[in-house]
């Protein structure tokens, strides 16, 4: 028996619990997708769903205990036309909009996209194994271990 699936076993009851803990509160979720390319003949970018998810700050949790690290969030809203940007990155933001809106979200829906798959057998970035213990990396700096962080996130969400 290898020493890691010990570890393994008890993050996806953590996150098994973690769900429970989120539907039995009825705390909305968010849509997952994946940004898809213009096509051949399509001039336009598309956001397609893949998914849903709770976020816990830089954890993405999905109700078959899958879990995401963030990527980039946007609203599926259309933006007013003949607003003009001088900044790019703020004509960037409104083409991801556009892009969610082609994606057929709800009007207004939070779609979180560019997401990473995090591998549960072998943690990557934000998770990270110090001390034998699975700790979330939440900032530059900050470290908490996964337990916590979890309750604080799911009790912020459920006191909101």
């Amino acid at each position: 028996m290898d020493a890691a699936e010990p570890a393994a076993q008890t993050l996806r009851e953590l996150l098994a619990a973690t769900v429970t803990a989120l539907e039995a509160a009825a705390v909305p979720d968010e849509a997952l997708g994946r940004m898809r390319a213009p096509r051949r003949f399509a001039r336009s970018r598309v956001i397609e769903p893949i998914g849903r998810a709770w976020r816990l700050g830089v954890l993405l949790l999905s109700r078959d205990c899958l879990l995401y690290s963030t990527g980039t969030v946007t609203r599926a809203v259309e933006p007013p036309m003949g607003t003009a940007n001088k900044s790019p990155e703020a004509e960037e933001r409104r083409e991801d909009r556009r892009a969610a809106v082609r994606g057929r979200f709800a009007e207004g829906e939070v779609v979180n996209f560019d997401v990473e798959s995090i591998d549960l057998d072998v943690p990557g970035e934000p998770l990270v194994l110090v001390s034998g213990q699975l700790m979330v990396r939440w900032s530059v700096s900050g470290l908490a271990p996964l337990d916590r962080y979890l309750a604080e996130r799911v009790a912020l969400l459920i006191e909101s």
